[in-house]
């Protein structure tokens, strides 16, 4: 899959969010969308890197405690 397809998922996606709230005005709509997305992005990551948090930091552009904090935020790693 490409970025552009990617992009076109996520595009369509928001499309159909804001659709189904049929006229109500939406709140809070980055940071749910960095939470629906990040979550995700880092469990495929981190088992793609066998559970590797240096590798997986590596590839995502992180520090390796950033990606430790964010994994501790979305309950992948016991504290």
């Amino acid at each position: 899959m490409s970025k552009k397809q990617i992009e076109d998922c996520v595009r369509d996606s928001l499309e159909g969010y804001l659709r189904d709230l049929r006229g109500t005005e939406p709140d809070g709509m980055y940071d749910m969308m960095v939470k629906v997305v990040e979550k995700p992005l880092l469990e495929v990551v981190m088992r793609h890197a066998e559970g590797n948090q240096s590798r997986a930091a590596e590839w995502l552009g992180l520090n390796r405690n950033t990606l430790r904090k964010k994994l501790l935020e979305h309950r992948l790693l016991k504290g």
